[in-house]
């Protein structure tokens, strides 16, 4: 994991870089722009490598995970997307019997694909004893290439509505999973989270919805939600915070079960160990509370 943390960065090089992720700037202006607040001795291109991710470093838990079953599967995208192609992993002893069936999550990834990162993260949730699912929204377009920078290129050429479409799919297969108990909850991160609100709305047997610094859902579409939320933001983003006491109010004002915490000292993709914005003690207590959250709705 690396070694160095948000602090170690000029907060205008940190937001640069969010941009930068998001596809706001191109890599030449991040680095052309950022170069503008390092320090003698350090380049532009130095900063960026540092803030790219480290999977192998950051790995909680491996693959072959003794304690689990993970596997991809396949399954029909309702969309003219062909299909949809995700990440399954369940404990080995999920559904063994009747009083062994367990709650499923729908996991989320950001706007990059099933990365490395999103694997061990639904490896995480399996741990916590669910069935949890990572579809690959850029399976359409070959799947998630390996590499940050071509994944963020491949995401401008999905289709936004179908790629939604395909979640609701995917919640919805799971529901039906016979080792699951018929409980589906959804997390995500940054257009994950964008995702969860969005599928908050859609699934009116959603369990529970967990999103994680993301885009919040329409205002208009508020009344719809059934499902009870914990919204997770980072106190250093701007860009998705903008939206947040709009949302907060319309949510409230409509008489739904939502607590949003906002983590002080943060950026967006605190939770993500891969990076130096992750944050361990914002990161651990937000996944103690989204797991309590998920046990609490998902196993009554």
């Amino acid at each position: 994991m690396t070694h160095k943390t948000a602090k170690d960065f000029d907060p205008q090089t940190l937001q640069l870089f969010d941009q930068y992720v998001h596809g706001d700037i191109s890599r030449r202006e991040f680095l052309i722009r950022a170069a503008k607040y390092t320090v003698a001795g350090v380049t532009a291109l130095s900063v960026l490598q540092a803030l790219t991710p480290q999977f192998a470093q950051a790995q909680q838990i491996k693959a072959d995970d003794g304690r689990l079953k993970a596997e991809y599967i396949e399954i029909p995208s309702p969309t003219g997307n062909g299909k949809i192609r995700g990440y399954l992993v369940q404990p080995v002893n999920a559904g063994t019997d009747a009083t062994a069936k367990l709650p499923t999550v729908l996991v989320v990834h950001e706007n990059r694909g099933l990365n490395p990162h999103i694997e061990d993260i639904t490896r995480r949730v399996a741990l916590d004893n669910f069935i949890a699912f990572a579809p690959d929204a850029l399976f359409t377009l070959g799947g998630y290439p390996g590499d940050e920078d071509k994944a963020r290129e491949l995401f401008r050429g999905l289709d936004p509505q179908k790629t939604e479409n395909d979640f609701v799919e995917a919640a919805a297969f799971l529901k039906t999973l016979n080792k699951g108990n018929g409980k589906v909850g959804v997390v995500g991160f940054c257009y994950g989270g964008g995702i969860a609100n969005a599928l908050a709305t859609r699934v009116s047997d959603l369990g529970a919805a967990v999103p994680f610094y993301g885009r919040q859902g329409d205002v208009a579409k508020v009344a719809a939600i059934q499902a009870p939320l914990l919204i997770h933001y980072a106190s250093n983003d701007e860009r998705v915070n903008a939206g947040a006491k709009a949302y907060d109010d319309a949510l409230k004002a409509a008489g739904k079960n939502a607590t949003s915490f906002v983590y002080a000292d943060t950026e967006h993709g605190f939770n993500n160990d891969t990076t130096p914005r992750y944050d361990k003690a914002a990161a651990e207590l937000a996944w103690q509370r989204t797991i309590a959250f998920f046990n609490q709705h998902l196993r009554s």
